[in-house]
This record gives C-alpha cells, structure tokens and sequence, in this order.
C-alpha cells in the first residue's frame, strides 16, 4: 500500500469514525486511537460489503456504501465503548 493510499484510509477512518460518534447518543467510553480504527475497519468493512452485494460504485464514491461505513461504525463505536465500559468496571 502506498502512503497515499494509507494517508486517505487514515483521513476515511476519521471521518467515518467521527460520524459514528456524533450518531451515538450519549457518552463512549473510547478514545481518538480506537475510534480511527474502528473508522477504518467500518469503512473497508462497507465498501467490501456493498460491492459483494452490487450496490457499490467501484469507480467512485457511493451514497449506499457511505451509509454501510457509517452504520457499521456505529454498530463497532458502540460494541468497542460497551465492552470497555464493562471491562472497566469490573476492575
């Protein structure tokens, strides 16, 4: 992988990341560090999705695969911030 393409995953998973967050209602017990990577896991995790279900635009950029990121991040930010939540807790 290129540098360029590792700067547009980083930027993809921020973003992507971001969005989840401000979706969640409440509080997450998640940091910067793992709410970019859950970003880019949800961003790859879409587009592989969509494209696997002929809804993704392989020549650009799609609302549908946009959607399956963002709802993806949402599901993992959520998952990440319960389980450190109760990880936390039980200390």
């Amino acid at each position: 992988m290129t540098i360029t393409g590792l700067l547009s995953a980083l930027l993809v998973g921020v973003v992507i990341g971001a969005l989840a967050r401000l979706i969640l209602p409440g509080k997450q017990a998640i940091g910067i560090i793992a709410t970019i990577l859950v970003g880019i896991l949800a961003a790859l995790l879409g587009t592989w999705l969509t494209n696997q279900m002929g809804i993704g635009d392989a020549s650009g950029y799609d609302v549908f695969e946009l959607i399956a990121q963002v709802a993806l991040a949402v599901i993992g930010v959520g998952a990440v911030s319960g389980f450190l939540r109760r990880s936390k807790s039980k200390v």
